[in-house]
């Protein structure tokens, strides 16, 4: 996966966009070039306390870019997948959004802005509670769209799972059934038929951290 950030309380400048859209595409094309499927991941950061709107204006902004330059280095639509962040307010934001806000913001920035010759968009949960990240993509699922809308997280796949084992072998049995949980709940998503019943509080709790990095 070819990963850059975007920062919204930090401008982001013009440059800033440019430079991150650019390397993207010089990604996709080399991986392509070599017989690969490239991941093409722009995040945009939670960090901030601006509202959806602001997050749907930039979000446009860096995806016309990067749709740009994916463009001018002949790369071929159909042979990448897109890792987007979803459209969101702030984390600091003083009032959430719910689902349903938060799938027509981000469908309608996707519809705006990506090819229907892009075959897959595979969601980061970037420090949403997985609760809310699995919630958000079923709202999405909702009615058809012209690509395969569906997840590819890492700390809303993991983070009960990794509090369920702790390290300890007596807790695997326990950590692989929570595995199994997120990923069928997270398959339901994808599909449109995700009720959350029967979650844990474990899978509410939010995992935003300021300044986050890997």
């Amino acid at each position: 996966s070819g990963r850059t950030v975007v920062s919204i309380p930090c401008g982001p400048t013009a440059l800033a966009v440019k430079e991150a859209a650019w390397g993207l595409a010089r990604y996709a094309a080399i991986a392509q070039d070599n017989g690969l499927v490239p991941i093409v991941e722009p995040e945009i950061l939670l960090d901030g306390d601006h509202g959806i709107e602001r997050t749907l204006e930039v979000a446009e902004k860096v995806w016309s870019e990067v749709f740009f330059y994916l463009a001018e280095n002949n790369v071929l639509f159909e042979g990448i997948l897109l890792k987007p962040s979803m459209v969101t307010p702030g984390a600091e934001h003083k009032e959430k959004a719910s689902p349903e806000a938060i799938a027509k913001n981000t469908l309608t920035m996707l519809r705006r802005r990506v090819p229907p010759a892009v075959p897959g968009i595979m969601f980061l949960s970037g420090g949403q509670s997985e609760l809310e990240a699995t919630m958000n993509l079923n709202a999405m699922n909702q009615s058809a769209n012209p690509w395969h809308v569906s997840f590819s997280y890492a700390r809303a796949l993991q983070n009960s799972v990794l509090k369920t084992w702790q390290g300890q072998p007596e807790n695997i049995e326990a950590a692989q059934k929570a595995l199994l949980v997120r990923a069928k709940a997270n398959s339901l998503a994808q599909l449109g038929s995700y009720t959350g019943e029967g979650e844990s509080d474990e899978a509410k709790k939010g995992m935003f951290q300021k300044g986050y990095t890997y």
